[in-house]
């Protein structure tokens, strides 16, 4: 079923707001388009099929890489926190279709705490191929599920940890946040506009890339290690570390003389008209990114300015000439009209789109790029694999202990079979 396309009436919606450039019905529109879309799998499958993960719940970086893990047909099991009622406690305050970072597998409540609920944990953890937690150091190790003693149990696990500022430190045992860590790092500083305080790209920088994603490329390279020398390891992922490797670009043009100190006036920081986000009629937004001369050229054509009546592109003394002319020629016609006007060309323009727009451009759309699981639009796996792509991922449902132990053991005597909920053994 083809979206239907806002604001074909007129730039601006009720109330004299930007009508959305793409809506998209949230309520499961893309559910049929998603079901037969080509780059998934028929059944559970995946390159990391056959790999099993115990996920000790956390918040954020932890989640979001084990759901990376399921993605990509890891069988995962989230053991979580159990509840004054007996019910699972997800950390993150939601459950099911909405809790998109908990997609993919199953949750089951255990209390770490009892010689029960931990007994239970080291079941699992021994038929385990990777384990994940993103607690403060020292925290596991009093529970007894420390790496010496799971890998004393099971010396083939690799043992995952996720933390801010690292095991060890002056800072290994300070509270942080996203914010706190890539401050550090020098992440925060270079993000923002000259004269301004840097400002906080959501959390993305710290807890997902440089924490999330770094503890999935360090556990898929322990694997590949594993299959070498058949042992296990501890992988330490501390997103101060990751987000410092995220600037490893910015320390080599620093050294080089290509890139200043000094927040807003570097390449693409900003400081130059032809790298930046402009407003149109109708409040929506355009991002620049025309850097290269033809790119430029085809930019200002499809701007309609004749760049003989321009200052030069990398003058900087006539830059501010460059952004007037630049804002002023945006700001007479709308988003929906500047994204028809660049969509096919290289002017290096693209619309600015928000969350609940994203899921509708044609391009996402055409690619599979977003999903509806249950109803709720969400990020579908990446990234793709030419044969063993994986199945469209399920909501996170909760599970049961003895099903997923008997499951485990079966699969770890190499009759392995697929954890479905209602299966007995």
């Amino acid at each position: 079923m083809r979206r239907s396309v806002a604001g074909q009436a007129g730039p601006l919606g009720e109330g004299g707001r930007r009508a959305p450039l793409y809506r998209e019905n949230r309520s499961g529109m893309m559910s049929a388009l998603v079901e037969r879309h080509p780059r998934f799998g028929s059944s559970k499958a995946g390159p990391l099929s056959g790999i099993r993960v115990v996920e000790l719940a956390g918040l954020a970086p932890g989640p979001f890489a084990c759901m990376v893990l399921a993605d990509l047909g890891a069988d995962v099991v989230s053991i979580e926190r159990v509840g004054s009622d007996g019910e699972v406690v997800s950390p993150r305050g939601t459950s099911g279709a909405t809790d998109v970072l908990g997609r993919g597998r199953p949750a089951i409540g255990l209390d770490l705490k009892s010689a029960a609920g931990r007994q239970s944990a080291e079941r699992l953890i021994g038929y385990a191929d990777v384990l994940i937690e993103g607690f403060r150091p020292g925290v596991i190790g009093r529970l007894g599920l420390g790496p010496h003693s799971c890998l004393a149990a099971n010396p083939g696990l690799i043992y995952g940890r996720i933390t801010g500022w690292g095991q060890h430190g002056p800072l290994a045992q300070v509270a942080g946040h996203d914010v706190n860590y890539i401050a550090v790092a020098g992440a925060l500083h270079p993000v923002g506009r000259a004269h301004q305080p840097p400002v906080p790209p959501v959390n993305l920088l710290g807890d997902f890339a440089g924490g999330g994603l770094l503890i999935v490329v360090g556990v898929l390279a322990a694997l590949v290690e594993r299959q070498r020398s058949g042992c296990g390891q501890v992988v330490d992922a501390a997103m101060v570390d990751g987000a410092a490797l995220l600037t490893a670009f910015l320390h080599g043009a620093r050294a080089s003389g290509h890139w200043n100190d000094e927040r807003g006036t570097n390449l693409v920081d900003t400081v130059r008209p032809f790298y930046d986000v402009y407003e149109t009629s109708d409040g929506g937004h355009m991002a620049v990114g025309a850097i290269e001369s033809a790119f430029y050229a085809e930019f200002l054509a499809r701007l309609e300015l004749d760049a003989a009546t321009l200052p030069s592109q990398h003058d900087p003394a006539g830059w501010p000439a460059l952004r007037e002319a630049f804002a002023a020629a945006f700001r007479t016609r709308t988003q929906r009209a500047w994204t028809t006007i660049f969509e096919q060309g290289d002017g290096c323009v693209s619309p600015v789109l928000s969350l609940d727009e994203a899921p509708a451009h044609p391009h996402n759309q055409q690619r599979g790029t977003f999903i509806t699981v249950d109803g709720v639009v969400q990020p579908a796996p990446a990234p793709r694999f030419s044969r063993t792509s994986p199945s469209s991922p399920r909501a996170g449902f909760t599970g049961e202990i003895a099903e997923i132990l008997a499951s485990w053991r079966r699969a770890a005597e190499g009759n392995s079979t697929v954890i479905k909920r209602g299966d007995t053994e």
